[in-house]
């Protein structure tokens, strides 16, 4: 990004707070208002969701927030956008900002879609001379050109999200401030969203306030970024130090609930009363070495059994990789240490998922019914961030390679 330090501050957020009154009760009429005053029943809580936040960001930047759901994100967002009103602290803006907070928000089924995006954009505060100008580039980014005079509640979803995404990214304001959009329309689209993404971080005139759960796009696109965790800051400035704790901070809270001593929990039986797999490796890795892990298992029961294991991409979907039944000899508690070679795979997060498996008695071939399983708790969830860009696909391009592949041409 074409940011500098000597660059001037468009947006500053100084020891921003904000609360939220949620009742406890509600009173059934006037006599009960006042009996519950006279008591000091107040009826409500308060829930303070941003505690004393301040950052700036810097006229180039393309500025990454992050959180869990429920970590004040999206308060913050609404407030900088002039939604919410900060009850102490102070937003100050340098420039036109537009917010584009959510998929279209202000669009109306029963207008075609060229008087909704002159609706949407006098909601952004533009003028009709200025939609006029916006009105080709936002038709031509949409791909609607054929579909701009038939009302919106006859497009598509995947058309309509195209329309409201394309209304904001052409919206030629100082500041935009986008909540959530990478992952809008069709691969095509993705890609072509990418290459404007692309070219404004390049623009030093141009400033870009992003929150997203994805922690590729804030690697790809940010060049700063923040951490929120219960309404604080927690990390604060490099992009890839706030983007590895967000993701360290999901796989520790993944990991948690499980415990050594659970009894008969989900997945677990008499014959099987202990099913768990234990990483050893760190829980975030470049995958430029294997992902050792141990599966820890206390088989009670007589029969032959089975350890089997697969991997689950959590974050494109599918299992890249399945053991088959693995034969163990004794029974009883023991641990299974593994090594599995992940160099090939692009950034994602994974899911280990293990089973105890036994012969089949409903076949008389080799196939093996499962006995047990990890549940969420005692499952082993990590991430890989290889800092390669292209991370839509699985498999990285190492892996396609024709050597690799053993390809003859």
């Amino acid at each position: 990004m074409a940011s500098t330090v000597n660059s001037k501050v468009v947006l500053k957020v100084e020891n921003v707070e904000k609360s939220f009154r949620l009742p406890t009760e509600q009173a059934s009429g006037l006599k009960q208002l006042l009996i519950n005053w006279t008591k000091g029943i107040k009826g409500y809580r308060e829930q303070q969701v941003l505690k004393g936040v301040s950052f700036e960001v810097h006229q180039g930047d393309f500025f990454g927030i992050v959180g869990r759901n429920g970590s004040g994100k999206s308060t913050l967002l609404k407030l900088i956008s002039q939604i919410y009103v900060p009850e102490r602290g102070s937003i100050t803006v340098d420039g036109k900002l537009v917010p584009f907070i959510e998929l279209g928000v202000g669009f109306n089924p029963e207008l075609t879609g060229r008087e909704n995006v002159y609706l949407n954009g006098a909601l952004l505060g533009f003028s009709r001379a200025e939609i006029d100008e916006m009105y080709d580039d936002i038709v031509e980014f949409a791909e609607l050109e054929d579909f701009m005079d038939q009302k919106l509640k006859n497009y598509s979803s995947g058309m309509q999200v195209r329309l409201a995404f394309s209304v904001a990214i052409q919206a030629r304001g100082d500041i935009l401030v986008l909540d959530e959009v990478l992952a809008v329309g069709d691969e095509a689209f993705q890609r072509k969203c990418d290459s404007f993404f692309a070219r404004i971080k390049q623009d030093p005139s141009k400033t870009v306030i992003l929150v997203t759960h994805s922690m590729d796009a804030v690697k790809k696109y940010c060049n700063k970024a923040i951490l929120i965790k219960d309404g604080e800051i927690v990390v604060s400035g490099d992009k890839d130090d706030v983007a590895d704790r967000y993701t360290l901070e999901n796989l520790k809270r993944e990991e948690k609930g499980g415990g050594h001593g659970n009894e008969l929990a989900l997945g677990l039986n008499e014959e099987v009363p202990f099913l768990r797999i234990n990483p050893v490796s760190e829980l975030l890795i470049t995958g430029q070495e294997p992902f050792v892990f141990d599966i820890e298992y206390d088989y009670r029961g007589s029969r032959p059994f089975y350890l089997a294991f697969c991997l689950n991409d959590t974050q494109r979907g599918g299992i890249p990789f399945d053991s088959g039944s693995i034969p163990m000899k004794t029974p009883g508690r023991h641990r299974l240490r593994i090594s599995l070679p992940v160099s090939m795979f692009n950034s994602g997060q994974y899911k280990l998922f293990a089973t105890v498996r036994v012969d089949s008695s409903t076949t008389e071939d080799e196939e093996t019914e499962m006995l047990a399983f990890t549940n969420e708790q005692n499952s082993c969830f990590f991430a890989i961030r290889t800092g390669r860009q292209n991370n839509y696909a699985l498999l990285s391009e190492v892996a396609l390679k024709a050597d690799y592949l053993g390809l003859d041409y």
